[in-house]
């Protein structure tokens, strides 16, 4: 029964030995950082914009689109390194191939869908 209970003290002593350190960093950088509070540094801060005139502001949507294709792209392509795991692999060559070609299919049509929207240029 000792050798059961002593897996769970290591990480206890790992979780309480983590916690401690975060507390003394935290500590330290509080000690140890100047405070000197200034109008200037109490102001609103946000993405480096002074904070002056209305709160609202245009933002183009563009930014967003790009933003969206990226990330559309990038989740697509964590498909492709299991694809290719899987490729090699006996007895899952033609199938794999043909569902890859249909999935890379799908991701060409919203490409060119994107490009021809008009999505795609910058001005």
């Amino acid at each position: 029964m000792p050798d059961y209970f002593h897996g769970y003290s290591v990480v206890g002593l790992v979780a309480v030995v983590g916690v401690l350190f975060v507390a003394v960093a935290f500590g330290a950088g509080r000690l140890l950082r100047p405070v000197v509070p200034t109008r200037e540094k109490l102001l609103t801060y946000e993405c480096g914009v002074d904070p002056v005139g209305e709160g609202w502001a245009h933002t183009q949507i563009r930014y967003y689109v790009y933003a969206f294709l990226y990330v559309i792209f990038a989740v697509d392509s964590v498909f492709l390194f299991p694809w290719a795991t899987v490729f090699a692999a006996p007895g899952f060559g033609g199938v794999t191939l043909t569902e890859m070609f249909v999935f890379l299919g799908f991701l060409t049509v919203g490409l060119l869908y994107a490009w021809k929207k008009g999505v795609l240029e910058w001005t």
